[in-house]
């Protein structure tokens, strides 16, 4: 008997660039099923980039039909403005897969470098490094979709943990 395959979008977010990575995972095999970055618009008003990154990723979610989300928790920046965009733009990033029905995951950016990488201090080149060993068709144009591959993968690691927490 065949497993249902489970697709699983990651999601980096930002106000910038929101990253975007989908893979597929079949019993303990993961497949690259593809990934991207949503942008937004420097010159507009914070709330006219919040809805470009709500329709983009409502596109990537029409495109890609995942099945499970998992999305970075938010660190804390110095600079207490950038810190609070950035928290809008993930309240977008929970929102869009939510309300497509989606379970939604969050982890912490050390557990994931710590899951892909093996150290929880692993930086940017690391993270695409490693995501390439362990997706090797996986094409990524940048850091951000890298990072939201990533994000995906921790979720395929740590998804069982987290389905008998929920049936308990």
């Amino acid at each position: 008997m065949r497993r249902q395959a489970i697709r699983i979008l990651g999601i980096d977010p930002g106000l910038r660039r929101t990253g975007w990575g989908v893979i597929e995972m079949s019993g303990t095999s993961l497949s690259f099923v593809g990934a991207g970055t949503v942008t937004s618009t420097d010159k507009l008003s914070l709330a006219e980039r919040l809805v470009e990154l709500h329709a983009g990723l409502c596109g990537v979610l029409d495109a890609q039909a995942p099945h499970e989300a998992a999305v970075e928790h938010t660190f804390v920046n110095q600079n207490p403005t950038s810190t609070l965009k950035l928290g809008q733009a993930r309240g977008i990033a929970l929102l869009v897969p939510a309300s497509r029905g989606l379970t939604v995951a969050e982890y912490a950016p050390n557990l994931v470098k710590k899951t892909v990488v093996g150290a929880g201090h692993g930086d940017k080149k690391q993270i695409r490094m490693m995501v390439s060993v362990l997706l090797p068709k996986a094409k990524v144009d940048s850091d951000d979709a890298a990072d939201a591959l990533a994000i995906a993968i921790t979720h395929a690691h740590h998804r069982a943990s987290r389905v008998l927490a929920a049936a308990e």
